[in-house]
């Protein structure tokens, strides 16, 4: 195996372990990080919580007394840039410096004002070798929320319906279950993914929905109904570090999102009944692509992402 299927191989035991750190490293990015020396892996680690260790403070800890004799010749992968600022905790860069590694690879760079290359600058100003983007569309796809909130100054924002096959979304202007046992669950962690969850003011009055995480594990989102009287707040949303917003209803405010181009991902599930009049889903915006398409029961559910 080439030096660059190498970096692969070790970039996506990073990008799994990161994944440990779903719920508990908000607003925090999740990373994860693994030291190699010698053709195996001397100590690995991920942002289990915010303001606790990150990544590379947790890999380092793991390397066994035995091992540390090995760090002089050892790469550092990291599936975002090491940080470079003092915050809850000491800068990454710092570390990795301080422990005389040869290499560090690095997943992305991170998108936060405070580092944006400055970790990569300070570890090639120490003489170590550092590779960027490696798997970085992987890398920022799993921090998504986070490299909007940041780029954009907005959360990132899904679009999420259920619909009839003849499309409507409820029948004859009463709600109808469209969702299964098991895509309701999904629907429940998405929601504990989410920082944020908005409806529309009828669709509040009309079916009081809890939309809490009842049948998954994790937080429950803020709630927010917006109407004409109490428009949304992007700003606000973003001076209250809401990184991700989800959207479910109903169509009036979906179309909203769309018609001001305010969204990142749509989520429509569709069943395989009809219910011949009601009221309808929104259109889906021209230029969207199919992101995934997944199948359970009778119910489809699909992905869209922007061209």
């Amino acid at each position: 195996m080439n030096q660059a299927g190498i970096d692969e191989k070790y970039m996506r035991r990073c990008i799994q372990l990161a994944k440990n750190g779903r719920q508990n490293a908000k607003p925090n990015p999740m990373v994860g990080a693994v030291i190699v020396a010698g053709g195996r892996i001397i100590g690995e680690g991920y942002h289990v919580r915010c303001g606790e260790g990150h990544a590379e403070v947790n890999a380092f800890a793991s390397v066994k007394a035995g091992d540390e004799r090995l760090l002089p010749e050892a790469t550092v992968y990291v599936s975002m840039e090491p940080c470079a600022h003092y915050g809850k905790t000491p800068p990454c860069a710092d570390l990795i410096v301080g422990k005389g590694v040869r290499r560090c690879v690095c997943g992305c760079v991170d998108p936060f004002a405070g580092v944006q290359g400055r970790g990569i600058a300070k570890m090639r100003g120490a003489g170590i070798e550092v590779t960027v983007g490696v798997l970085e569309a992987e890398c920022k796809e799993l921090n998504k929320h986070f490299f909007t909130f940041h780029s954009e100054q907005r959360p990132y924002i899904i679009l999420k319906w259920a619909q009839t096959a003849d499309g409507f979304i409820d029948s004859h202007f009463r709600a109808v279950s469209i969702s299964t046992p098991f895509t309701s669950m999904l629907v429940h962690k998405l929601r504990a993914e989410s920082d944020a969850i908005l409806i529309g003011r009828v669709t509040d009055e009309r079916e009081h929905p809890r939309l809490d995480v009842r049948n998954w594990w994790g937080a429950h989102p803020q709630r927010l109904v917006v109407d004409h009287a109490h428009p949304l707040n992007l700003r606000s949303l973003h001076a209250h570090n809401v990184q991700s917003l989800l959207v479910e209803g109903g169509a009036a405010t979906h179309a909203w999102f769309i018609e001001h181009d305010l969204w990142d991902e749509i989520r429509v599930e569709t069943a395989a009944f009809t219910v011949s009049g009601g009221t309808r889903a929104a259109c889906l915006p021209a230029g969207v692509v199919v992101a995934g398409v997944q199948r359970y029961d009778d119910n489809t559910i699909i992905t869209y992402r922007r061209k």
